[in-house]
């Protein structure tokens, strides 16, 4: 008997339904499956809880990209959203649509000009990864592109304000998703220089200065992307055929720099999306790194020495999970200039995200540059419950002795997964092959190169430290935290 497979029509808007194109009020610079995921997705539930009517005309930054498949698909794909949110799980698809076009520079440089002359243009919004917010002293206006997305800026918004001959109307608000503290500062420092480089006039200049606006941002969310080793899967749930499928998980959090006047332009208290629009970002920021990631940071040692390979059975393990439960609550989140409720809020929202059954983060994948992590990540709240309480934060300082205890770069007979430099690795080889642990420990924490400052200094940490250490080679991760916990209780 001969299976008949049946031919799914193409992704693209005669075949599917996908209401009507909508206006370009939106540029975005990149195509990547993040903004597809984010960016887009944000701006359609404000599309639908409002008349915000916007379309997204999306610009590719670089020579290579995927423009040239969005526009086959009409601009058109499926979000999958997976994930756990207050002990429940998610699963919900939806089809994207308000991308309007894809713009190729490098093929059609007179196309991206045009973007300039859309009447209700509003919006510039870009990732083009770290390294995309860069000054290209070699970038010129004659340049049909510029290599530089801050070039690249620089010359739409200089062809908008010649076409539409300074209008204060026709400002553009800038808000850059870029992984980078102070993303807007930065690329507005750029595209100055620029103006200074190319001779541009200083009407242009004061346009920029008084009816522009840029606006820095955090943004928060896990995008696998698209879903290869589970495809056949994905396409199953579709009725079409889909090359651009995207996957990401349920959370959402965007902090977006700004006032009243970006409040009423971006409506988002209108929709129950996580996107806070706030006069200084900088403690949400810090309160990213310091749960968020330091969780992470300080878990993987701690985790990795007891048994566990995922950050999914670190949280979900009576043991670890209750660890790293109080790490966050009682010690993290109490040392954070935050509101107490709000903090803990953010904190189970993370946890939710840990136990992510369809995101499989592995501890050896995490452990990449461990000890410059936990100086970035973890000491910080360490040194600051210590500030505050007098005394040291039990799980906080355990988890800096499994740190210590890892970099040992054995357990049980097993290799672990150390991934640092050369110098890192080789330090700890050497002290180390002392097997003295008041060595070990006074070594280790008085080397500046690793904290930019002598540890030792901190009243108890190195007693208490060894402690640890000594409980740990003697009895494991869970019956030595036991143990420590009672015995630095009682000093």
């Amino acid at each position: 008997m001969i299976e008949v497979v049946e031919k799914k029509t193409a992704l693209n808007r005669t075949n599917v339904d996908a209401g009507r194109k909508l206006p370009i009020k939106v540029v975005q610079f990149g195509e990547g499956n993040f903004l597809r995921a984010f960016i887009e997705y944000a701006f359609q539930k404000l599309n639908q809880k409002t008349n915000f009517n916007a379309g997204i005309a999306v610009v590719q930054p670089i020579d290579r990209g995927m423009v040239d498949m969005l526009n086959d698909q009409d601009g058109l794909y499926t979000l999958f959203l997976k994930g756990i949110k207050k002990g429940e799980e998610i699963q919900h698809q939806e089809l994207m649509t308000n991308i309007v076009k894809g713009v190729d520079p490098y093929k059609n440089f007179a196309d991206y000009l045009s973007l300039a002359k859309e009447e209700e243009l509003q919006f510039i919004i870009s990732n083009t990864t770290e390294a995309g917010i860069a000054y290209v002293a070699t970038d010129s206006m004659e340049m049909k592109p510029p290599s530089s997305f801050p070039a690249k800026l620089t010359v739409l918004l200089h062809e908008r304000f010649q076409y539409f001959q300074g209008n204060p109307e026709k400002g553009l608000t800038i808000i850059p998703c870029e992984l980078i503290n102070h993303n807007s500062e930065t690329l507005k420092e750029i595209i100055y220089k620029y103006c200074e480089d190319w001779k541009l006039d200083e009407s242009f200049k004061q346009w920029l200065e008084n009816h522009c606006s840029f606006h820095s941002t955090l943004v928060d969310r896990i995008v696998p992307g698209y879903p290869k080793d589970e495809i056949e899967a994905y396409n199953a749930q579709l009725s079409y055929k889909d090359n651009l499928i995207v996957s990401a998980e349920a959370f959402l959090l965007w902090v977006i720099e700004g006032g009243d006047e970006l409040k009423a332009k971006l409506p988002f208290h209108k929709t129950d999306l996580d996107v806070k629009i706030v006069k200084d970002m900088q403690p949400y920021r810090t309160r990213k790194v310091r749960i968020l990631n330091g969780a992470h940071t300080a878990m993987v040692p701690f985790s990795l020495l007891y048994g566990n390979a995922t950050v999914k059975e670190t949280v979900d393990n009576d043991f670890t999970g209750t660890f790293v439960n109080n790490a966050i609550f009682e010690e993290i989140n109490n040392v954070l200039p935050m509101n107490k409720a709000e903090l803990d809020s953010f904190a189970n929202e993370i946890l939710d995200r840990f136990r992510n059954p369809f995101i499989k983060h592995q501890l050896a994948d995490i452990a990449l540059n461990s000890v410059s992590k936990f100086k970035v990540r973890v000491l910080p709240s360490l040194l600051e419950y210590v500030e505050k309480y007098n005394r040291l934060p039990t799980h906080l300082t355990f988890a800096f002795a499994c740190l210590i205890r890892f970099y040992k770069g054995t357990w049980k007979g097993e290799d672990l997964p150390i991934k640092d430099s050369d110098e890192v690795v080789a330090f700890f080889k050497k002290v180390w092959s002392t097997n003295d642990l008041n060595q070990v420990v006074e070594q280790t924490l008085s080397n500046t190169d690793f904290w930019d400052e002598d540890l030792t200094k901190v009243p108890h940490l190195s007693n208490a430290i060894v402690l640890a250490l000594d409980e740990i080679e003697s009895h494991g991760i869970e019956k030595g935290f036991k143990n420590y916990a009672t015995k630095n209780s009682n000093q």
